[in-house]
């Protein structure tokens, strides 16, 4: 069984938005993860407390680096995955309908599970595997919230994921709360870590014209998650979709970003670092 673990984070931002991350353990490395894991976080001293990058200052930053040490470790021994999603706001999707808008939660995270984590690659032997998916905290409720966990079965229907004999049954997505899942509490600080960078948080600065101690060191942790990630793939690029050799990877490699692009799009002038104008529509696959 393969068990993933989702969040979300800023649904806008100043250049980038729609942030998704997940973690998979494969059942033979459940145990051992959450325990190297519950070991660290206890030596520590923060077996009482929610990991999390908004709880990230001062006082914990160290403390946080030595958990990220641990949760890297495990990554490049390949018993667990981290995939990272999100949308530059330069590109925006061309001649989106209401409803299309209404409904961009479910629609970018139904994408994410789909592709993210290459899970149709992932299976030689031709065994049955199930999926355990667990979404921290969904924004959705009654229909909605219906028409997003069918859309996510119907992942069964497809002909890709039959032929991979990948399985999401009947109860197995599931909500659930990130204070009791410690995958999610050590996902969420690399989440939290990129959303941070990607737009600048790090720039901040009070009335006084200085930063504040909690943004220096949430930047001091973005940077060792960073030499972390860099030790796995040398100048990875934080902001790019992470470059693959074949499809393949998308399921073997250990961590991956996916800068989502709409198939037609309008670039947006004001979304871009470099401030840089372009209107007219473009279809990526041409």
């Amino acid at each position: 069984m393969y068990y993933i673990w989702t969040d979300e984070s800023d649904s806008t931002g100043k250049f980038y938005a729609n942030f998704y991350g997940g973690i998979l353990i494969k059942s033979e490395h459940y145990e051992e993860v959450f325990s190297r894991l519950s070991t660290v976080i206890e030596e520590v001293g923060l077996k009482d407390e929610e990991i999390k990058w908004q709880k990230v200052n001062d006082y914990t930053e160290e403390r946080y680096e030595r958990i990220m040490d641990c949760l890297f470790d495990i990554l490049s021994e390949r018993k667990a995955k981290i995939r990272i999603f999100f949308r530059h706001r330069q590109f925006e999707a061309y001649s989106l309908n209401n409803e299309q808008r209404r409904h961009e939660y479910q629609i970018l995270y139904y994408q994410f599970i789909k592709n993210d984590f290459g899970l149709t690659y992932s299976n030689p032997t031709g065994k049955v595997i199930r999926v355990r998916l667990l979404i921290d905290d969904m924004p959705l409720k009654g229909p909605d919230r219906d028409s997003f966990l069918k859309a996510i079965y119907h992942l069964n229907e497809l002909r890709t994921f039959q032929k991979a004999n990948i399985h999401i049954n009947d109860g197995d997505v599931a909500e659930v709360n990130s204070k009791k899942h410690l995958p999610l509490q050590v996902m969420d600080v690399v989440l939290g870590s990129m959303c941070y960078r990607l737009n600048d948080k790090h720039k901040e600065r009070g009335i006084d014209g200085k930063r504040a101690k909690r943004n220096i060191a949430k930047e001091k942790l973005y940077i060792h998650i960073r030499k972390r990630i860099w030790n796995l793939y040398p100048g990875f690029n934080i902001g790019m979709t992470t470059p693959i050799g074949n499809k393949k990877d998308l399921w073997e490699l250990p961590y991956l970003h996916w800068n989502f692009v709409p198939k037609y799009f309008t670039k947006k002038e004001g979304f871009t670092k470099r401030h840089k104008t372009e209107t007219a529509p473009y279809n990526l696959h041409e």
